[in-house]
């Protein structure tokens, strides 16, 4: 699986950015709708699915996910990740916003980065969240390959920055 992961991130790195059509920027922000108001289940799903990353968070790190997922501090992270995604998917499709797309994954990669997190966690997050989604919108070849186009996207950026 981890292997899995790393060639993802390795194809991810190794393309260019490639616009997503109006029909595939429609179906990312679509699907997103339906999830994006479930921060602590999209949060909780990554850390179960993956232990070392909720490991690199010091205030989640060994505690059990049933524990604090009903905390008040892993509602709050939680909605800063999935409010991260929800401000990317929100600029996507719209050629005059790549600026914007560029800089915020770009900090993103600065401050990921100077934390140790691998690329390969951040595959790993990728994996994980396209998991989440196609279990919990609706999911189909059309909206995998939007999504997959928008992830390389921003994962080609995002790991040219390190």
């Amino acid at each position: 699986m981890k292997f899995l992961i790393l060639a993802l991130c390795v194809a991810a790195a190794s393309a260019a950015v490639v616009p997503l059509s109006a029909d595939q920027a429609s179906l990312v922000k679509s699907s997103w709708a339906q999830v994006k108001h479930s921060e602590v289940d999209i949060l909780a799903s990554i850390f179960t699915a993956n232990p070392d990353i909720q490991a690199r968070f010091p205030q989640f790190a060994g505690k059990d996910i049933d524990s604090i997922k009903d905390t008040g501090a892993f509602a709050t992270h939680a909605g800063r990740i999935v409010g991260f995604f929800s401000e990317i998917v929100g600029l996507i499709g719209n050629q005059s916003n790549v600026p914007a797309l560029y800089t915020l994954t770009e900090q993103l990669a600065t401050s990921h980065k100077a934390r140790g997190i691998s690329t390969a966690q951040f595959g790993e997050f990728r994996a994980s969240l396209v998991s989440y989604l196609s279990n919990h919108v609706s999911w189909g070849e059309n909206v995998a390959a939007a999504w997959n186009v928008a992830l390389d996207n921003f994962f080609f950026v995002l790991t040219s920055n390190y």
